[in-house]
């Protein structure tokens, strides 16, 4: 299954687009459930991003304001705790170095991508619900596979030129935990925890971008 992203802060990343820190954790516990942890960190360009927010539009296109934002993630927070199977959300924003947590638990996996499907489908349009048709996530207590939506990819093909340099500092961090040990994964830039209970992959955002399926990995348990 494709990884789980915060679709409510793709409208941020389009607008605001600089030195970005990301990382997606996902836990599991020993009957399924558990608990999906994703943080973005926009502090490095929290300048640049003060001065996009001063102008009323950029190339374009309208530059919310502090207030739209924080509106927006309410509304992404009041949605997914409506969900079936998600519990326990928290969402915590701090608008003056930029940085987003988003924290939640879950009764399956099938229940968190049913529940970000649902909510995303509130905040993207035209082509991009497409992607929402796929399933970013897989588990059978036994196996799982993880990938990147191509929707959070198209939005970083976005970015200008100027902007490159920013994006190879920038960098994604894909953490997954069990409550049992790893047998081998696919994936041969991921590394395992000591404890061979958790996995984790990261990329810089530039070689994300040119390659997509940098941090798709399928991920075996011991029996």
């Amino acid at each position: 299954m494709k990884k789980p992203i915060l679709f409510v802060f793709i409208f941020l990343t389009t607008i605001l687009t600089g030195c970005i820190e990301i990382i997606d954790d996902l836990s599991f516990n020993a009957d399924g459930s558990g608990t999906f942890k994703y943080s973005i960190n926009l502090s490095s360009s929290k300048i640049k991003i003060n001065s996009i927010l001063a102008l009323d539009s950029l190339d374009g296109k309208k530059v919310p304001t502090q207030d739209e934002i924080r509106t927006k993630i309410d509304e992404f927070q009041r949605k997914l705790m409506s969900q079936e199977g998600i519990s326990g959300v928290e969402i915590e924003s701090d608008f003056t170095n930029y940085m987003f947590k988003l924290k939640c638990d879950f009764s399956s996996a099938s229940d968190l991508q049913t529940a970000l499907k649902n909510v995303a489908s509130a905040f993207v349009e035209g082509k991009n619900l497409e992607e929402l048709k796929h399933n970013w996530i897989t588990w059978d207590n036994a196996t799982l596979s993880r990938s990147i939506p191509e929707l959070t990819i198209d939005q970083t093909k976005k970015v200008k030129p100027e902007d490159i340099e920013l994006l190879k500092k920038g960098s994604y961090t894909s953490i997954t935990r069990f409550a049992v040990e790893v047998e081998k994964f696919d994936n041969p830039k991921a590394v395992m925890s000591k404890n061979k209970m958790a996995v984790m992959i990261k990329s810089d955002t530039y070689s994300l971008m040119e390659q997509t399926s940098i941090l798709d990995n399928r991920i075996y348990l011991k029996k």
